[in-house]
Parts: structure tokens; sequence; C-alpha cells
């Protein structure tokens, strides 16, 4: 049978448009034939007209076959294409062949030419509409605006859907029926309401426009374009016809003649559930569906992108032992906006988390994740209010964080040895550690609990200076000088991994971060914010991602403009390397694969560079993705370009890219799509009782320096609240002394 394929025929049937597999055809009894690879294109027509043998099916009028193509996620969906003639035939039968491990049969759909007699019977049945049916201001308008004296248009049949697949025109599912040019005609018909609202979505969100509901009713929809009479005259109104069980369009203007100032990159009525419609067949066939791949069907399907990620956790809400169905307690919520989404993909590749503590009327912890540009601006990318720093929590941020934003692999997680940080990471899957990312702590924090265990504030720097070893030897050297004022310290220290906290062995994934300090600023920055209820805090956060997107935006444009290729920091720091270059000596020992060995004078230190491996001995070139001295003075030497071997994150380029997506107005409240979800109410057991700012829990230690300081002490007269500057004995005796 290799020789021979089966095909499915379908006719006298549907296609439908948007399905779990793609494009699907049906029919009552479809038609199984078997043919061989060598007939003809007239014989393939004449064999199916044969097969079927009724009067309708006299003459092919086109023939669509289904075939499967590659999607996100790796699953399989299902376009179609014509066949006409004995090359497009060929082409079908070939993907056949290449597709046969996914597709053990060909599926055709077959069109017929209707016959005078069947052309009559279709007008005389759409014209039997009484005029009684129709509004008294209703009236029949054209796509040119005048009133239409004529027949109304029969829907379009499977060779006008076939037409709109094949130019690419935008196509609905079959209940909701699309002409060839895209436009609405007078006497198109719905299956329901909802298909009417639907089709009308579809069709501003294509064309980049929008409308106004000005009448919804039970039995009719009416809508005008945002700018009628003001330069554009679309309308639309559609009425249900209850002998035929439908909803016919009476009413149309078309096209919109109305213009943009501005492109925007979201759209009003793209809202979640027309997102989710389009998504929804994607996740039942891949549940595993990354973020990246349906912003990207959005894109592709609607030429517009979300334009904030926000996930959440609910409970049910109780009244005594019972459920109230339409209210909900918000437990977690997660959010991030796309600008930061896809200001992270041009950042270095690393975040810094951490917690802290809301002071409002409920208790709860918001958790922040941060990045930093190529010119060490910090670039917060996502939040979260969660009930505590619990293993739960942060493993619903962790896994929301790495989900929506973090989608890239190699990337450096830098946070503090919180135990629930820890449980939620081993919790992952691996979506948090090697190779896709790779876990380090913040060194400031050993330092803390180093000094907790030991109580040896002499020993402090000396266990950060590990930590910070650019080298072996220097980390070798200084674990053997902890080493020696005992064992027990080099023991508890050997409990940590060396990779997650010593500069020398993170393989580069720190890129030189040692501490959390970007996220701890962070908190300082939204502390005036975390006292407000969740809706003000997340409006809070957006109004100042604008703000700091806006203005890094008109910086980074403006240093472009000047002339800079690099960002100001790299260009400080590179300017002193080449200055430092001068005093040191090159030896080539490989210039095929750029290997010297480099000495600095007068101290007579040596180094290794590799300059094709990215590495140089003292440990700054890989730390750092930039130059150091000893690299500049291995180009100064072969004449090498020097900016070669600095990062791109590093270029303004780059750093305008981290700042390219814009914001988008919020608008109007009353403007947004209504919502018809439950009720989200705050979990009462969190409630604060007591009044007033809440009583400060917190253990303080050598890190917060400032609570711990003493009262000042006058060294003059020995009272505690001022010093010797503000002393009122020291202006007296300053006063006597003049007298004198």
């Amino acid at each position: 049978m290799s020789d021979r394929v089966l095909l499915k025929v379908y006719y006298f049937g549907q296609i439908l448009l948007q399905t779990s597999e793609g494009i699907k055809f049906i029919c009552e009894n479809p038609l199984d034939v078997v043919i061989p690879f060598i007939i003809s294109f007239e014989e393939l027509k004449g064999v199916i007209c044969e097969k079927i043998d009724s009067e309708r099916a006299r003459k092919i009028s086109c023939i669509l076959y289904r075939y499967p193509i590659q999607m996100f996620g790796g699953f399989i969906q299902f376009q179609t294409k014509y066949v006409t003639d004995e090359a497009s035939m060929q082409e079908m039968f070939s993907m056949y062949i290449e597709n046969r491990a996914q597709i053990a049969f060909i599926e055709l759909y077959v069109e017929f030419e209707q016959s005078e007699a069947d052309r009559n019977i279709v007008r005389e049945d759409y014209n039997s509409d009484s005029e009684e049916e129709f509004e008294s201001n209703y009236e029949f308008v054209g796509p040119d605006g005048d009133e239409d004296q004529g027949d109304g248009n029969t829907a379009p049949d499977v060779t006008e859907v076939a037409n709109a697949l094949a130019n690419e025109v935008p196509f609905s599912i079959a209940e909701v029926p699309m002409v060839a040019d895209g436009e609405f005609v007078v006497g198109m018909e719905f299956s329901s309401r909802e298909a009417v609202i639907k089709a009308i979505k579809d069709y501003t969100i294509r064309r980049s426009v929008d409308y106004r509901v000005y009448e919804s009713e039970p039995l009719t929809f009416y809508a005008k374009c945002t700018q009628y009479g003001s330069g554009c005259d679309w309308l639309i109104r559609v009425s249900m016809i209850s002998r035929k069980y439908c909803w016919v369009i009476r009413r149309y203007n078309g096209s919109h003649t109305c213009t943009r100032a501005t492109i925007s990159q979201d759209h009003s009525k793209l809202d979640s559930i027309t997102i989710a419609e389009v998504i929804k067949p994607l996740v039942e066939a891949d549940p595993s569906l990354k973020v990246k791949s349906v912003i990207a069907e959005v894109q592709s399907k609607f030429n517009y992108t979300p334009s904030a990620v926000v996930h959440f956790e609910t409970m049910p809400a109780y009244q005594g032992d019972e459920v109230v169905r339409d209210i909900q307690v918000l437990h977690r919520v997660f959010w991030s906006y796309y600008p930061c989404i896809r200001a992270f993909r041009h950042c270095k590749p690393i975040v810094q988390v951490d917690g802290t503590h809301l002071y409002g009327k409920y208790k709860g912890c918001l958790l922040v994740a941060v990045s930093q540009d190529g010119n060490n601006n910090i670039v917060p990318i996502a939040f979260a209010i969660v009930e505590g720093e619990t293993s739960d929590a942060w493993h619903f941020f962790l896994s929301n964080l790495r989900q929506h934003v973090v989608t890239r692999d190699g990337v450096g997680l830098i946070s503090d040895r919180h135990e629930s940080i820890n449980a939620a990471v081993e919790r992952s899957n691996g979506a948090w550690s090697p190779p896709r990312a790779f876990h380090m702590f913040c060194i400031r924090h050993i330092e803390s609990n180093f000094l907790r265990k030991f109580k040896a504030p002499y020993l402090q720097k000396l266990v950060v200076n590990i930590g910070y070893s650019r080298t072996v030897r220097e980390y070798e050297v200084r674990y053997q000088r902890l080493r020696e004022r005992g064992e027990a310290y080099t023991n508890w220290l050997n409990r940590i991994p060396r990779e997650q906290y010593v500069l020398a062995f993170d393989g580069g994934y720190r890129w030189g971060h040692m501490t959390t300090n970007l996220v701890e600023c962070i908190n300082s920055v939204l502390k005036g914010a975390r006292n407000l209820p969740v809706t003000a805090l997340v409006k809070a956060t957006f109004y100042r991602l604008n703000e700091l997107f806006t203005r890094k935006r008109l910086e980074a444009e403006a240093r472009i403009n000047a002339g800079h290729v690099f960002s100001d920091v790299v260009t400080s720091k590179l300017r002193a390397n080449q200055i430092a270059s001068g005093n040191i000596q090159v030896s080539c020992f490989d210039r095929q694969n750029e290997v010297f060995e480099v000495r600095e004078m007068p101290s007579g230190l040596e180094f290794a560079v590799d300059l094709r491996g990215l590495r140089c001995d003292c440990g700054e070139f890989q730390v750092d993705r930039i130059p150091c001295r000893h690299v500049f003075a291995c180009c100064a030497n072969q004449r090498l370009d020097w900016k070669l071997y600095v990062h791109d994150v590093y270029k303004m380029e780059q750093i305008r890219r981290v700042y390219r997506a814009r914001f988008r107005p919020l608008d109007n409240p009353t403007t947004w799509p209504a919502y018809h979800g439950p009720r989200f109410v705050p979990n009462p057991y969190l409630r604060r009782v007591s009044k007033g700012r809440p009583r400060m829990m917190r253990f303080l230690n050598e890190m917060d320096t400032r609570m711990l300081r003493r009262p000042r002490r006058c060294t003059l007269c020995g009272a505690e609240g001022h010093s010797r500057s503000r002393c009122r004995r020291s202006g007296g005796t300053n006063a006597d002394g003049d007298a004198q």
C-alpha cells in the first residue's frame, strides 16, 4: 500500500477555524477514498463526485486539505491549503509523506458549485423576512454609506472562508462568519449574542480601532466608533430574529475612517477573557507552555502585547460553617508589568530577592525581585504580597517569577540564607537549580550569621574578604588565616558550599554582586507605600516604575545622541584600567589562541591572560565582563580592538532596550471591561488588632547599626541627646573667651 493513500473527504459540512488542534473539518458522513499517488487532478475530482453520488455534487468548485505544522511548546496545529492543480496536489502528497508518522490519512474538504435552483432557494429564504421585524429606526446601510435597496448578502460559503485563510485575513470560529476583506456586511448572521460581541471585538483589535456600546439589550446590540461624529461614521447594529433563531446585522456603516495619533502596544478590548479564548487550546494541548510562547501567540494573532502579568491565589470565604460562593479571600498575589518583563531580557542575568513587612491594617509581606542594567541602575521586575516569609509563600513567588519573568537560563539568584527560600528553591523542580539557575547567598548575611554564632567581631572582615576573593589563591590564603584562628570557624563556613558565597568559585554568575543591596534599596524606596492597601500599593509600583522607565529612557537616548558607546559607569572603569595598563610587560605565548603572560612593574607580579577564553588570573575580567588592565596591555601589544571584550550589556544600545517598552495609562476605571467574577476580601485573620504603628518585633543585629547606636552623649557636659558642637556650654565658653 506504499503507492496508495487514504483520503477522508468532508462535504456539505463546516470548517471550524479555532479548535484545540487548529482548523478542523466536520460533516455528517465523511467519505473514505483510496487513491494512487499517480492520479491526476481531474481524475481525483471525478472519483470524489462519483463516490458521493448526489444531485448537489455535480461539479467541484474548490478543494482544501489539512496539514500539520509545529507550534509553540512542540505540539501540532493544523492549517489548510488549496488543491487547485497537479503541482498543488503533488505538494499535498509530499507533505503527507513527510508527516506520515503524525497523520494516517489526508483530510479534504470539498465544496461544490450551486445550481441556479439552489441559488433561487437561498434568495427566497433570505428575502422572506417580514418588515414588522425591523424597528422604526433601523435602516439598511451598505459599506459605501448608501441605503441598500437590493437583496442582502448571505453568509459566506466555504470558498470565501478558504480565501480568507489563504490570504491570511483574520478569521474566527464557524459561528462567527467573516468575509474575505474582513468587513461586516448587512445581513450577516450570527448564532448567538456572544458570537456578535466576539466578532466585533476581534474586528476592533485587529484594526487598532475602538468602539463604544450605545445599546446592549437581550435582543439588540448597538455600537459606534469612539470617534463617531469626529471624522468617523462607523457603527453597527445587530438584532435577534426570532423566526430564524439567529442574530442578523441590520445596519452597518463601514469601514473606519478615524486616525490614530500614536501606536499603542495594548488595547482596551484585549481583556483577560479574549486572551483566555485564544490561549485555551494551546494550554490544553501543552499545560507546560511558557508565558513567552503565550505572549508570542497573542502578538501574532492580535498584533498587541499584554501589558501586565497578574497571578493570585484565593481561599474560600466562610460565614459560620457555610461557604460563601460569591466571595473569595485574597491569599497571595503576584504581579509584574510587561515593560519590566521586557527589560529583564536586556539586563544582567542576575536576580536579587528579598521580603519586607507591610505596615497597614493587615499583616503580610511584600516580596520583591530586582535586576540591574549595564549602567548599574536598579530595575525592579516583579512583586508579590503574601501572608509571610514562609516556604509556601516563597515557592509561590519564585515559581511565578520563573514562569512569567525570568524565562532565560543561566541566571544567578542572590538572596539571604532564609530557610524558606532554600526550601522553595529545592521545590522548584530544577527551575532555580543548575544548570538553569544558580542560587547564591548574600555575604553580608553570612557575616551576620557568623557573628551571631561566634560573637567574634574581629573576624567579620576576614569572613567578608573570603567571599570577595576573586582568585583561588586569594581564597586559600584568607581561608587558612581564618583556620589558624580556630577550626570551629572554618568548620561552620564549610557547611555553606563555597560556590554560593565565594567569587572565585561562582562561575561568574554573580557578576560581582556579593550582597542583596539592590533589593534592600527598593525596600527602602517602597517604605512609604508599605502601609497602603493592596490596590494602592500596586498603583504605587506602577506609577513609580513608569517614572523610572521614562527618566532612564531619556537619559539613555541623550547619552547615545552625545556619541557615547558604553555606559557612564563602565566608561570610567575602562578609562582607569587603560591608564593602569601602561606599566605592564606582555609576553605572547600563543598568538593563535590569544594566550599571554603579563608582568606588572615594578611589583613583578605575573598573570596569565586568555583572551579567547575570556579569563585573566586577576579574576576581574571574568567577574566584571570588561577588559582589566592586563587585557588592555595585551590588546595594545598585539594591536587588538579591546572593545570586542566588553560585554553587550554595557553598551548604550542595550541599555536603551531595557527601558524601551512603555507603560500604558490606566485610563478612567469606568471604561475598563466589566468584571463578573467573585468579590475579593482580605484575610480577616491577618487584620491587626492594636491601633497605631505596629511594635517592632525584629531581632536587631550588627546590620541594624542605626537602630543599635546608643543615644549621643556630649563630651563637654556629659548629657545625652546632643553632641559637643550643639552644647550650650560650648557656646557659653566661646562667648566668655571672646569677651576676655
